[in-house]
């Protein structure tokens, strides 16, 4: 077994693929229209549907509210410059809703935990944003 996607449902379909695509790097990997079911999917994500684990984007032609629900979480991604990455997601009008900063209460000795920050997409659904460790090129 294998984690295929998970799926967000959208209000406006091209402001969801300009903020997943276009901000934070992902590629358009597959859409198509049901017109007898009166919605779209659009696949979103930094690998191949065969391979990787992506964002299934689905937006219902007649339907343009959606209640986010206290169960959801969030999505994460690992980036290289967290910093970086949210200011230049500000700049282009993203809402970061938690700066970057270390993870709070983390049980790991020596008090530094993760660096993390969450951003909001056009929706409401919340990502966490994780600093993953440069690798070194010495």
């Amino acid at each position: 077994m294998r984690l295929m996607h998970t799926m967000l449902r959208v209000n406006d379909l091209d402001q969801s693929l300009r903020f997943y695509c276009e901000l934070l790097g992902m590629k358009l990997l597959r859409k198509q229209d049901y017109p007898g079911g009166r919605f779209t999917l659009a696949f979103v994500g930094y690998g191949e549907i065969a391979d990787s684990s992506v964002v299934e984007l689905t937006y219902n032609w007649d339907q343009h509210e959606y209640q986010l629900g206290d169960a959801y979480g969030h999505l994460a991604l690992g980036v290289a410059d967290i910093y970086g990455v949210c200011e230049q997601l500000k700049r282009n009008g993203v809402k970061v809703v938690r700066e970057p900063g270390p993870m709070r209460h983390s049980n790991s000795s020596g008090g530094g935990g993760s660096v993390i920050a969450f951003i909001e997409d056009p929706n409401g659904y919340r990502i966490e944003l994780i600093e993953e460790a440069r690798q070194s090129a010495h």
